[in-house]
């Protein structure tokens, strides 16, 4: 069986592919919207939001941050120390390992996320059916 990346793809691939790029793209534009509307910068939205979500505790490394947001160390240290200067964020040492540096959100950056959470949450609904992952023919040669 051929793998599903060396198949040809037809008119209906394409459709599928680019329908789910547009809906990607809008949910991406009204985020970028609602975060600015409310005052903070899509990446802090982000970022606040990796924090609260990161599986299994309320707080991330930066490292883990970078991986989350797809980004480059610097750049996520940057954005924390813009984050910390607003109120949303605070570095903490680890009690466990002295040489770790937790992130953990601030009362302040709570408020803001909850709010643009349930935004977002609200845009997901409204998006069910539509926003879903595409199915793809795998191993017909149509």
């Amino acid at each position: 069986m051929p793998k599903p990346d060396a198949l040809p793809l037809n008119k209906h691939d394409f459709e599928v592919l680019a329908d789910f790029r547009y809906q990607v793209r809008k949910f991406m534009r009204f985020s970028e919207h609602v975060a600015r509307k409310h005052g903070i910068k899509p990446l802090q939205y982000l970022l606040l939001l990796h924090i609260k979500g990161y599986p299994g505790r309320d707080w991330a490394t930066v490292g883990e941050l970078a991986e989350r947001l797809q980004a480059q160390h610097h750049g996520v240290v940057a954005l924390i120390s813009r984050c910390e200067k607003q109120g949303f964020v605070e570095r903490r040492r680890s009690s466990e390992d002295r040489r770790r540096i937790e992130i953990h959100l601030l009362k302040n950056g709570e408020k803001v996320l909850d709010k643009l959470a349930r935004l977002h949450r609200t845009e997901l609904l409204s998006l069910q059916g539509r926003f879903v992952v595409p199915v793809m023919r795998a191993f017909d040669h149509e």
